[in-house]
């Protein structure tokens, strides 16, 4: 059954007994139900971030940090530090809830996450025509009709099915990198990685380990893609039951 959380700002499910010891974040145009597997019989929260599931849009077009803000008065209903589970984008908020409420993480453990550009990717442009039509929107010299057609032809997948300050958020998302906050990271980190992830290769995953100080513990999975929360669950589960027993 679902709750409402931070002044009701926010909904999702509890597992077990509050108060809760693991906190799972979801990834893009996902829920809090990706990790019922994961959570069976650990007293726990997952949530439905801001603009997904039953959590209504942010008003402004938020990054990492901004859903990590959201988030945080969460964390006080604790009794102690949480381990954070983010798959995906859930876990950009999960490295900033982590460097922001250091007292209040225990420990993260991150799936599928795009911490950094895959080593030795080159940053893609849009097309020129592209280009040239957004400038010409922006000016009001071409229609709303016309530029949506082009968003359609040339957005990814995800932008091109978000709708209102969600396409800005997806925007946002895309254009961040979490160096910084992987460098300030004092708790501990697991990383459980498809080893066949297509969206967010295992080279990202080391590239990531590297930057934490005194590193992180990588678990690659074979045959698993991107949905490591309902395609290995267990894996998951075993790396959230090592950091609730540190």
């Amino acid at each position: 059954m679902l709750k409402a959380f931070a002044g009701g700002r926010l909904f999702g499910t509890v597992h077990g007994t509050p108060p809760p010891r693991v906190l799972a974040l979801h990834g893009w145009a996902r829920t809090h139900r990706d990790f019922d597997a994961v959570l069976d019989g650990l007293d726990a929260l997952a949530l439905d971030l801001p603009g997904f599931g039953a959590t209504p849009a942010p008003d402004e077009a938020w990054g990492g940090g901004g859903y990590a803000a959201a988030v945080a008065p969460v964390l006080d209903d604790a009794d102690e530090p949480v381990v954070v589970v983010g798959h995906s984008f859930g876990g950009r908020v999960a490295v900033h809830l982590a460097t922001a409420r250091p007292d209040r993480v225990r420990a993260v453990v991150l799936s599928g996450v795009p911490l950094v550009r895959p080593p030795g990717a080159v940053r893609r442009r849009p097309p020129a025509a592209y280009r040239l039509a957004r400038a010409l929107h922006r000016r009001g010299l071409l229609g709303d009709a016309r530029m949506e057609s082009l968003r359609q032809r040339y957005g990814s997948a995800d932008y091109r099915a978000a709708r209102g300050v969600m396409r800005a958020v997806h925007v946002t998302a895309v254009n961040e990198t979490y160096e910084e906050q992987l460098r300030a990271l004092l708790c501990p980190v697991e990383l459980v990685w498809g080893a066949d992830d297509a969206d967010v290769p295992a080279s990202v995953a080391e590239a990531a380990a590297a930057l934490v100080p005194g590193g992180a513990r990588l678990t690659l999975l074979p045959g698993v893609g991107h949905l490591v929360p309902t395609a290995a669950p267990e894996a998951l589960r075993a790396a959230v039951d090592r950091a609730l027993a540190l």
